[in-house]
């Protein structure tokens, strides 16, 4: 039966009372709404640990101004359903008043590596995402911590944070997992019409695209960020955030292609903004 906490006394006292009988603790941090996504990782999280602790946790911190905050899909009912079919062992399901007490006088900030791909649009998105990570860390003292590659420059982050912070953390970053037709399954594929849902299908096109030139020896990343802003720009509907080959571990910009790189992609369709990424090198 899985538990729901809602309180950060009551979660805190579950996780010492399972880590003091010798219990590891795995957590999954969403924003619920879940999908295949999120239970591949509760899978995840499961093999490698005794308990499964997820919050859900809509955290207004890291949505901007006109941002999907009031209308992000919410079905605590269901999650719950799905959670406790996939063994998850405790929900953690604060308020807002629970995460934030008193309005967040001091944040996390990701430096450099939130200010590109994403950051350039959404500006204190990061900072967000990073200080409520934190937060649900120190809370949760958990063994390891199971991330999603989708979001990739969140992963970078986090792990980041983690190790420069201190945190008593094992990080994990788990496969992206998509529909049949290739598009990343998000919470935010809920608010594509039918028309919009055949064309988001380009992201992984274009992402695809980029990793056939590059694994065929074109290397030069101006010209392969080039062919996937035209393959993108082809398609109605589509406006193109940024279509960016950058270091995976840094997020800077590269010019020519002699390591592994992160080929990222943002696209809009009406007021929808998908991601997706792809891992990229030559020979690979």
């Amino acid at each position: 039966m899985t538990v729901v906490l809602e309180t950060v006394p009551a979660a805190r006292r579950w996780v010492r009372a399972e880590r003091s009988a010798g219990q590891t603790v795995g957590f999954v941090p969403t924003m619920g709404a879940f999908h295949e996504g999120h239970l591949s990782l509760f899978r995840r999280a499961r093999v490698r640990c005794a308990r499964v602790v997820v919050s859900v946790f809509v955290n207004p911190l890291q949505f901007g101004p006109g941002e999907d905050f009031e209308r992000y899909p919410r079905d605590f009912s269901r999650d719950s359903a799905l959670a406790q079919q996939e063994g998850v062992d405790v929900i953690f399901h604060p308020d807002t008043k629970e995460m934030y007490p008193e309005p967040q006088a001091i944040t996390v900030d990701p430096g450099t590596l939130g200010k590109p791909l994403c950051g350039r649009s959404r500006p204190g998105h990061f900072a967000g995402v990073a200080t409520v990570v934190a937060k649900l860390l120190n809370t949760l003292q958990p063994d390891r911590v199971f991330f999603g590659q989708k979001d990739a420059q969140q992963a970078v982050i986090i792990e980041r944070m983690i190790q420069e912070l201190g945190f008593p953390v094992e990080m994990e970053v788990c496969p992206t997992v998509r529909e049949p037709d290739g598009l990343a399954m998000s919470s935010r594929n809920a608010y594509l019409n039918p028309e919009e849902r055949g064309r988001a299908t380009v992201l992984y096109r274009s992402l695809c695209h980029a990793a056939t030139l590059i694994r065929s020896g074109i290397l030069d990343a101006a010209r392969i960020e080039r062919e996937m802003r035209e393959m993108i720009g082809a398609v109605p509907g589509a406006i193109l955030d940024y279509a960016s080959v950058v270091d995976r571990h840094t997020l800077e910009s590269v010019s020519t292609i002699d390591r592994e790189v992160l080929v990222a992609v943002a696209v809009r369709f009406g007021k929808t903004r998908l991601i997706d990424n792809l891992i990229a090198g030559p020979g690979t």
